[in-house]
């Protein structure tokens, strides 16, 4: 059996380095400048922790923004736990990084955006579904630039 180079897990994982390496240091040194994060992340995952009553009105996602007020940011391998401010009820949060979706800092124009398992399988089940008698065009690789998401 050939040996393939798994690019998208690679990546995966990288881009989850990159959001862990980022909470690390404003949870050490706070929010630089105008850097401010909305972070959307699936509420249904089973090691989200949050309030019952945030659940209730965010069954299947929940979009949260670091940037005025929050505290006890505390991040490790699998994820992070804050404090948000909700209409004036302060509210702690468990949120794995298995569990974010989108991570976006407006300030910059930077967002990355995640996959998740279940969209991939039924991509792969809805490819697998299609007549496979001719095979697929050739399509050349697509390179990402990041300058775009660079402030001018």
């Amino acid at each position: 059996m050939a040996r393939s180079i798994d690019y998208g897990n690679l990546m995966h994982r990288a881009m989850r380095s990159l959001i862990q390496s980022v909470l690390e240091d404003v949870g050490k040194n706070g929010l630089p400048g105008a850097h401010h994060f909305f972070i959307t992340f699936d509420t249904t995952h089973p090691d989200v922790e949050m309030a019952d009553w945030l659940k209730a009105r965010y069954p299947a996602e929940m979009t949260i923004v670091i940037q005025h007020w929050f505290e006890n940011l505390v991040v490790d391998e699998d994820g992070f736990t804050i404090t948000l401010n909700f209409g004036n009820q302060p509210e702690p949060m468990v949120i794995p990084f298995d569990a974010v979706r989108t991570f976006v800092d407006p300030s910059v124009e930077f967002g990355l955006r995640f996959e998740s398992h279940a969209e991939e399988d039924d991509e792969a089940l809805e490819e697998d579904e299609e007549d496979d008698d001719d095979p697929p065009p050739h399509q050349d690789a697509q390179v990402v630039s990041l300058d775009k998401f660079r402030k001018q």
